[in-house]
């Protein structure tokens, strides 16, 4: 394969080139290694990598779409590169922002600390859709209420023109997937392409499972030494179950559907072939609204009656904890700079994406008078749907969404358009830039640990922004350098 005419995408920073056209240093093993291969060599390795995601059964369902509701993931075999330095201020920022956000749902859910303080409104959380009040005075085990976050990083260009640099885009906390897919894609690289790893010191991420596990034993009820632990699906049609069943065969615990759980006395328990199985630990993959029938949505099926009052009654625990999507929802999302200043007295290491808030008279005036070069999002919204991107956007479009954003403002958030990273990507005229972001998973438990690396999803039309698999968006390995940790076999 040959990079030499690899042309940079324009006002966008590259991941392996520098503006100039040099290959950034720490990305010269990777480049090189791609120099010396074929071209025939990596068509062939694409077709056996499409060939092992559909054994394995690696899909997701891109919804609307006529050619049907499962799709295969598309696989770009030309991983992402992040240094040692950049990764450990990543680290450090991730675990700073987790850390905040866990204070915030405790402090929401118990004594309004910051709220009193007039940090945050109270109207911006009790007025929240996802503030869920029947969490107020549950005590949960190490007040973890985010047991697994994915946060979405972007690289982009600084306002002040200054060097690219990391925002958080968004904070995932209610039930963050992808996952399975940073597992597969890194077993599938180093399946096809062992020779790409000599050299390469890559952190390895085959412990993610494992670390997953303990931090779910650790968040058992009090006096539970050994607890049972289940991972909870929606069942075979959500767009996310191949994860669900991935995480508990590698976990090795069961796989179970609200049918399979019942509660007796305030306990919950798991119907087995040899009679009835006290469960302490549910990894639930089902949003709130349908996990209790008899608390929340009268008409699910997919919940447990009477799981919201064991719950209450510290006899099970839920990762992650109900109520989480208040801290994740857009609205809140400009405030956690302010928590992490609030709660831990330390400035924010990761910076957010500067953001307007609708509700707001005068940021609605500047939104609607900008919209074509704005992003505008729902802020319940989640997988790219019900966003405008005014400069890709048609002036119908634009005016369409004004009049949605006129009629409900508080519903939507605006932010500028940022020019994300791109990465060299292999596709079907050779390798040209796409847009990428990054989600990498914080696991809470005991202590705040991050894998090293992440999903990172790449937008494989030409000069598209969303990089959504929902939304036809593919996937990379991430490769985090580090010499101290042991490369991956």
């Amino acid at each position: 394969m040959k990079l030499m005419d690899y042309r940079l995408a324009k006002q966008a920073p590259d991941e392996m080139f520098l503006a100039t056209g040099q290959v950034h240093e720490h990305c010269r093993p990777l480049y090189e290694w791609l120099q010396a291969q074929p071209a025939d060599r990596l068509t062939q390795k694409r077709a056996e990598a499409d060939l092992a995601f559909r054994r394995v059964g690696i899909t997701f369902a891109v919804y609307g779409d006529d050619a049907g509701t499962e799709r295969l993931i598309p696989f770009d075999m030309i991983p992402r590169v992040i240094s040692a330095p950049e990764w450990a201020r990543l680290e450090t920022g991730l675990k700073q922002r987790v850390r905040a956000l866990n204070h915030f749902l405790h402090d929401v859910y118990h004594d309004h600390e910051i709220i009193h303080a007039g940090v945050i409104p109270a109207a911006q959380v009790f007025g929240n859709a996802q503030y869920r009040p029947e969490m107020q005075g549950i005590a949960l085990p190490g007040r973890v209420y985010c047991h697994v976050a994915g946060i979405d990083i972007v690289r982009a260009a600084a306002p002040d023109g200054g060097a690219p640099q990391f925002y958080v885009l968004e904070d995932n906390l209610r039930v963050p997937s992808g996952v399975s897919y940073m597992l597969e894609n890194r077993k599938v690289m180093m399946r096809l392409f062992p020779d790409a790893f000599a050299g390469i010191n890559v952190a390895p991420v085959a412990h993610y499972p494992d670390r997953l596990l303990e931090n779910l034993r650790a968040s058992a009820p009090a006096g539970i030494d050994s607890p049972t632990i289940v991972v909870m699906t929606p069942g075979m049609y959500n767009s996310a179950y191949f994860e669900h069943a991935f995480l508990a065969q590698q976990m090795g615990v069961e796989l179970v559907e609200g049918q399979d759980l019942f509660v007796d006395d305030e306990t919950v328990y798991m119907r087995t072939t040899r009679g009835r199985r006290r469960v302490d630990v549910i990894y639930r993959r089902v949003d709130d609204d349908y996990l209790d029938p008899l608390a929340f949505r009268p008409e699910s099926t997919l919940g447990v009656p009477g799981l919201l009052s064991a719950y209450r009654a510290g006899r099970v625990s839920l990762a992650n904890a109900i109520g989480t999507g208040i801290a994740d929802d857009k609205s809140i999302y400009p405030y956690v700079p302010e928590m992490i200043r609030f709660y831990l007295g330390e400035e924010p290491v990761l910076q957010n994406v500067p953001t307007y808030q609708c509700r707001d008279p005068e940021s609605l005036a500047y939104v609607l008078a900008n919209l074509s070069s704005l992003v505008v999002k729902e802020v319940h919204g989640a997988g790219g749907y019900g966003m405008l991107i005014g400069p890709t956007s048609t002036r119908d479009e634009i005016e369409q969404f004004a009049q949605r954003l006129r009629a409900t403002p508080a519903a939507y958030i605006a932010q500028p358009t940022l020019a994300l990273s791109t990465s060299p990507t292999y596709v079907e005229s050779g390798v040209a830039p796409r847009h990428i972001d990054l989600r990498p998973y914080v696991l809470c438990g005991r202590e705040i640990s991050v894998v090293p690396g992440g999903l990172t999803r790449v937008a494989l039309r030409e000069g598209s922004l969303v990089v959504n698999s929902s939304q036809g968006g593919g996937t990379k390995d991430t490769w985090v350098l580090q010499e101290a940790l042991p490369k991956e076999r």
